[in-house]
C-alpha cells in the first residue's frame, strides 16, 4: 500500500506561499542516476534575501551504485552517504520545502525536478507541485547570451569570479543565486545606458504561465500574483516618467518609432507548462504607447475583469495588422489547430478600426485588484495618480466610459480553449477628464 501524503502541517498554506525556492540535487553518474543530496534556499520573492535553507545527504538503496569517488568530483562517496538517511526519512521535509512555491534552479526543468519526482515515485508518494518554475539555464541563455561560454553554472561562476563550483547542493544553490543577481545587474546597467530596461521583461518571462485561467480575452495567468512581486520591485526604476508631467512611459515604443522590419517573434522555453511566445522590437519586448484613444464602451461581461473597446488611428491599425499576420504565420499558436481571432474589429457606418484593451486583473478568492496603473489626466496636462488597485469595477467603468485615454499596452499571443490570437493588455491608462 502506498504511503500517505505528507501531513497537513507539512503543506499548510501551500497555496499562499509567495517565496521562491532555489534548489539543486547531486546524483550518482550514469548508468544509474541516484539521488545523493538535496539542497534548497528559500528566498523572499520581493527582495531575494534568504528566508531559510535546508540540505541533506541521501543514502540510496544500492550503495554499490555510487562511484567512489563520483565522476563529477563532488566529494560524495559511498562512505559519505553510508550513514545518511534514506529518502523516505527526509521526504516530508523535502515536500514541505518545495510544495506550492515557485521553484528556481539551473537546468531544473530537465534534471533536478525529474530526479525529485522519481525519488517520490520510488517510495510511492505523490511529488510536491511547483507553483511555477524559473529555469536559469534557458533564461540566462536567452538574455545573457554566449558571453559566458557554454552557460553551465561553473562557467557563469568563473565569468563573474565567484570561485569554483563544488558540486554540493547548498553551495551550488547559493552560487546560482549569486550568478543570477550578477547577470541581472550587468543587463540592467548595459540597457540603462541605452535607455531601455528589459530586466522586468526578463523576470516576467521567467515566471508567467504556470496555471491557465478561464477566459483568454480578458484574463491573465494566475501566476501574475508571483510576477506582481517583480513588478513592484522594479516599478520605481522602470517607470521613468513623473506622474505629474507629460512624457513617455519607459519601455513602451511610440508609434512614430515603430519599424515593422524590426518586429520579430521569439519563443522562450522557460516553464514546464510549455513555451511562451512574445513579440520583440529591436531586441526588446514590444510594448506600445498611443495617445488619445476614444473609449467606445466598457465591457463588464466577465466581472470583476474589465476590458475597453477603443477606436484606433490608421498608423496603429497598420502596426497591429502586421503583428496579427506575423503571429498567425510564425508563432506556434498561429500554426495550431485553433481558429485565429483577428485583433482588429470594425463597427458602424464609419467602419473605424477598433480593438479591445484588457485591464490587467489579479483575482484571489472573492476579491480582485487592477494591476493596470490608472491615472487621471487633467486638461492642463497634470496627471495625479489614482490608486487603481483599490477602486471597484463600477468606479472604473464610470471613469472610462466615453472618455479618451493615453494607452500603454503589451501584445500577448494566446492559444486557449480552441481560440488563438493576440490580446492587448493595458499596463497603464491615462484617462482624460
Amino acid at each position: 500500500m502506498a504511503a500517505p501524503a505528507p501531513a497537513s502541517s507539512a503543506v499548510s498554506a501551500a497555496a499562499d506561499r509567495e517565496e521562491i525556492v532555489f534548489l539543486d540535487v547531486e546524483t550518482s553518474t550514469p548508468p544509474r542516476v541516484l539521488l545523493l543530496e538535496f539542497g534548497a534556499v528559500v528566498v523572499c520573492s520581493r527582495r531575494l534575501v534568504d528566508v531559510s535553507s535546508y540540505a541533506t545527504l541521501v543514502r540510496p538503496a544500492d550503495l554499490d551504485a555510487v562511484p567512489d569517488p563520483t565522476a563529477r568530483c563532488s566529494g560524495i562517496t559511498r562512505d559519505t552517504v553510508a550513514d545518511a538517511p534514506p529518502f523516505r526519512d527526509v521526504a516530508d521535509k523535502v515536500y514541505d520545502v518545495l510544495h506550492g512555491r515557485v521553484w528556481a534552479g539551473h537546468n531544473i526543468v530537465n534534471f533536478d525536478s525529474v530526479i525529485i519526482r522519481d525519488a517520490f515515485a520510488e517510495i510511492g508518494r505523490p511529488p510536491p507541485e511547483a507553483k511555477g518554475m524559473v529555469d536559469t539555464l534557458p533564461l540566462l541563455t536567452q538574455w545573457f547570451g554566449p558571453r559566458a561560454g557554454d552557460m553551465k553554472l561553473a562557467s557563469l561562476a568563473d565569468y563573474f569570479g565567484l570561485g569554483k563550483q563544488r558540486h554540493r547542493s547548498l553551495d551550488d544553490v547559493k552560487m546560482n543565486i549569486d550568478v543570477l543577481k550578477n547577470c541581472a545587474t550587468v543587463l540592467f546597467l548595459e540597457e540603462s545606458l541605452r535607455g531601455v530596461l528589459p530586466v522586468q521583461n526578463m523576470l516576467e518571462g521567467a515566471t508567467i504561465r504556470t496555471q491557465a485561467t478561464s477566459d483568454p480575452a480578458t484574463n491573465r495567468d494566475s501566476n501574475e500574483l508571483v510576477a506582481s512581486h517583480v513588478e513592484e520591485m522594479m516599478l520605481d526604476t522602470t517607470t521613468q516618467m513623473d506622474a505629474r508631467s507629460s512624457g513617455v512611459f519607459s519601455g513602451f515604443v511610440e508609434l512614430d518609432d515603430v519599424s515593422t522590419e524590426s518586429i520579430k517573434i521569439s519563443v522562450m522555453l522557460l516553464h514546464r507548462c510549455g513555451p511562451r511566445t512574445i513579440f520583440q522590437h529591436k531586441g526588446a519586448q514590444f510594448q506600445l504607447s498611443c495617445p488619445d484613444l476614444e473609449v467606445r464602451w466598457v465591457s463588464t461581461k466577465f466581472l470583476p475583469k474589465l476590458s475597453i473597446m477603443v477606436d484606433i488611428p490608421d498608423n496603429l491599425s497598420k502596426v497591429l495588422v502586421f503583428c496579427d499576420n506575423l503571429a498567425q504565420s510564425s508563432s506556434p499558436e498561429g500554426r495550431s489547430n485553433s481558429p485565429w481571432k483577428p485583433l482588429i474589429k470594425r463597427y458602424g457606418n464609419a467602419n473605424r478600426p477598433t480593438v479591445r484593451l484588457n485591464i490587467a486583473t489579479i483575482v484571489g478568492g472573492n476579491t480582485a485588484m487592477y494591476s493596470t496603473q490608472i491615472y487621471q489626466k487633467e486638461c492642463n496636462g497634470v496627471i495625479p495618480k489614482l490608486a487603481s488597485r483599490k477602486v471597484d469595477a463600477a468606479e472604473l467603468e464610470s471613469m472610462l466610459q466615453g472618455n479618451k485615454v493615453d494607452a500603454f499596452f503589451s501584445l500577448e499571443i494566446y492559444d486557449y480553449q480552441q481560440n488563438a490570437g493576440i490580446r492587448l493588455v493595458a499596463k497603464r491608462l491615462d484617462v482624460h477628464i
